[in-house]
């Protein structure tokens, strides 16, 4: 009898998903409201390094094919810190915290009003090596993850987005 109950238990719970107003946001696959709307997301140039990084990711997730009419423009500005903790004796640092904020704004395009206006981060933590180019290393290896962690945020915020706006 219990374990009838262990089996039967995950699919009552199953049963009971639809009632909740749960839904997929890719529920009508590469062609629904939502992909449709991500792909017609342009990203605006963001400045230096790092900003070429989470522009390529960002490109990368929303599926962008071509450079024509976009509904939509994104626009982000980074800022990016790095953060010395972990102090030895003779005040050398051991660690350290590398912390990318992005905030964006969607806007519309043909009229320019701001959709949406939101921020993300995302951090990591270095070790700090006796070689400087191991660090250095450690640290641009800490910012392209960060850069994809940031891209996939910014883009579930804008996939949430573009779901709850086609149900309206």
């Amino acid at each position: 009898m219990k374990r009838l109950l262990t089996l039967l238990a995950p699919v009552a719970l199953i049963a009971l998903l639809p009632g909740c107003g749960l839904r997929p946001l890719y529920s009508s696959g590469g062609d629904g409201p939502v992909a449709n709307a991500l792909s017609s997301v342009e990203v605006a140039p963001i400045g230096g390094q790092r900003g070429w990084l989470v522009r390529n990711a960002l490109n990368d997730r929303l599926h962008r094919q071509s450079e024509g009419n976009a509904r939509y423009r994104l626009e982000v500005e980074l800022d990016d810190n790095i953060i010395g903790f972990g102090v030895r004796q003779d005040n050398s640092i051991t660690r350290e915290r590398r912390i990318l904020r992005a905030r964006y704004r969607l806007l519309d395009a043909a009229t320019g009003s701001v959709l949406l206006d939101q921020s993300a981060a995302a951090d990591a933590g270095i070790d700090v090596a006796g070689s400087e180019y191991a660090t250095a290393a450690a640290e641009q290896t800490a910012l392209e993850r960060l850069t994809e962690t940031l891209a996939d945020q910014i883009v579930a915020r804008l996939a949430t987005y573009a779901g709850r706006s086609a149900g309206q």
